[in-house]
């Protein structure tokens, strides 16, 4: 049933999963090539409502761990970014 392979990969469940195809993100492969930042950006122009919990969970992905357990340095990289794109949104 899991013809892409996300389902091997720590966080993505079918809903996150769903998201990623739906930004045009194919494989796994496809997701590590592009980063999670970029990533995060092709889902979040198809769905306005992911939050930094999709951040988390795309990078935890990558790195092959649960977003829980993503080093404070890293989360802290990826909330500032994520609060950048909040504020460019709130002035558009």
């Amino acid at each position: 049933m899991d013809e892409n392979g996300f389902s091997r990969m720590k966080n993505l469940g079918f809903v996150l999963q769903k998201k990623l195809e739906t930004a045009g993100i194919s494989s796994p492969a496809m997701l590590k090539e592009l980063g999670s930042w970029r990533a995060f950006l092709l889902v979040r122009a198809n769905d306005s409502a992911a939050c930094i919990n999709t951040l988390y969970a795309i990078e935890g992905a990558i790195r092959g761990i649960r977003w829980h357990d993503l080093d404070p340095s890293a989360k802290l990289e990826l909330l500032e970014l994520f609060r950048l794109l909040e504020k460019a949104d709130h002035y558009e």
